[in-house]
């Protein structure tokens, strides 16, 4: 089959194009942006990528048209496609039919932590000798690609409640039928698609919907909002963990994120020790050990297994150290992440004593660039979510409301510069050696954190 992708260089159809290709099917693909790395990625796995959205592509005559949501009606190649009555679907369709179907399915949902968990998930099966295939918005340390078919009958997959495609509103984990679906977290987000919580808890419940009486739903005990969505119906065997106190089977976390037992009840089923932070992560943990349990592996395996886990890439991620100051990037956009994410350093760098902690400092660079972020939507909860931080430097965009004003409330504590190289001058001249500066943005940041970097060493 050849299939030609709509948007092939964002992250779930850049994984499914290289599914596609491992699968033996031809790829080819266009994009407003082919730009390195997700460029150079495809091409090498020999798939022809396109610059633009010219209706001369319909020339290609591919058997169909994969068209990802980031297509709009008035694209001029989504426009040639209708009036040719070409045959045409969505990413999330055609993976279920062409790599889903017969497999055993192991879904992770959440508004947060859904890329850390699938990862955790994929690479504790592949420790049990499972060989996943798995799909994950971001690349997995341990594995180096952020797809792969597999060679066993398990598929790990991030599942993204945004929008399936302009002519399928349904978010795209409707289309994946899992067996094992863990539900993570759930609050209000992807405002530019959803109006509020109700119209997400409707499309997770109709995620419900699709897992059978024999499979699992892995659920956070300590989330309201989940608790919702089941009371709407559920048909399947409930595994619930997070809670903070012994209930009778629910796994639960006793010791510091980066070093604790899985509990089951009263009873000890397993031990993590790794180099992960927070307790969103420690949370992360036990959501994949409980899916994981679901298809035959021991906690004490599953929670074993995590020593050798070495997260993602842009999670938490250090790019480098100069004048002992580390310069971290993370992915965190949403301002519950944001927070999570500081506090698990700073509660990490607290427990640190002498010249290992240094001063301890701990300075957060944040770029609104999310959609959710842009509409100002969430703007009042920013000096909530930078609160664990020292200092907070903030970039101001082109999107509508002032971050001067929103972040007025941490008063002297935030700088908010009108361009990357502001801030990053800003930064090199107060930064100080032992300072830990976590740049957060689900984009490029504009090369902060190399700018940055080459800053300190000439200062």
């Amino acid at each position: 089959m050849h299939i030609h992708i709509l948007g092939i260089c964002g992250t779930f159809m850049g994984g499914l194009a290289a599914l596609a290709r491992e699968a033996g099917h031809r790829v080819t693909g266009c994009d407003s942006n082919v730009y390195p790395p997700m460029s150079d990625q495809l091409r090498a796995l020999g798939i022809e990528l396109i610059e633009g959205w010219s209706p001369d592509q319909l020339a290609l005559a591919p058997d169909v048209f994969v068209v990802g949501n980031v297509v709009s009606r008035g694209n001029p190649l989504f426009e040639a496609v209708l009036d040719a009555g070409a045959r045409y679907t969505s990413g999330p369709l055609w993976l279920a039919d062409h790599v889903l179907q017969g497999r055993h399915v192991l879904a992770v949902a959440g508004t947060h932590g859904k890329t850390t968990t699938t990862s955790m998930l994929a690479w504790m099966l592949e420790q049990a000798g499972l060989e996943p295939g798995f799909l994950v918005g971001g690349v997995p340390v341990n594995f180096g690609v952020s797809a792969r078919l597999g060679g066993g009958r398990h598929f790990v997959i991030e599942a993204d409640e945004y929008d399936t495609a302009l002519f399928d509103k349904r978010s795209k984990f409707v289309h994946y039928r899992p067996r094992t679906a863990i539900l993570n977290n759930l609050e209000h987000d992807h405002a530019d698609i959803f109006a509020d919580l109700a119209a997400i808890e409707t499309q997770f419940h109709h995620l419900v919907r699709t897992v059978p009486a024999s499979g699992c739903l892995v659920v956070n005990a300590r989330d309201e909002a989940l608790q919702r969505v089941l009371q709407r119906g559920c048909w399947s065997t409930v595994q619930r963990f997070g809670a903070r106190r012994e209930e009778p089977g629910v796994l639960r976390a006793r010791g510091e994120p980066h070093a604790f037992d899985v509990l089951r009840g009263a009873m000890k089923v397993g031990r993590v020790d790794w180099p992960l932070l927070g307790e969103h992560n420690q949370l992360n943990a036990l959501a994949a050990i409980a899916a994981a349990e679901h298809v035959g592996i021991a906690p004490e395996q599953a929670a074993r297994s995590l020593a050798g886990f070495a997260n993602v890439r842009r999670r938490m991620e250090l790019r480098g150290e100069a004048g002992g100051i580390k310069v971290y990037d993370d992915f965190a956009h949403h301002p519950t992440a944001m927070r999570l994410t500081l506090e698990g350093l700073r509660r990490r760098l607290d427990q640190l004593s002498g010249d290992e902690a240094q001063s301890g400092r701990v300075l957060a660079v944040f770029e609104p660039r999310s959609n959710t972020m842009k509409l100002g939507t969430m703007k009042a909860m920013l000096p909530w979510a930078l609160e664990p931080a020292d200092r907070s430097y903030c970039l101001q965009g082109d999107y509508g409301w002032s971050a001067r004003e929103a972040l007025a409330p941490l008063a002297g504590a935030a700088v908010v510069a009108d361009s990357v190289d502001t801030l990053v001058a800003t930064l090199a001249r107060e930064a100080k050696a032992g300072d830990h500066v976590v740049c957060m943005s689900n984009g490029s940041f504009g090369g902060l954190h190399d700018k940055l970097l080459a800053a300190l060493k000439v200062r």
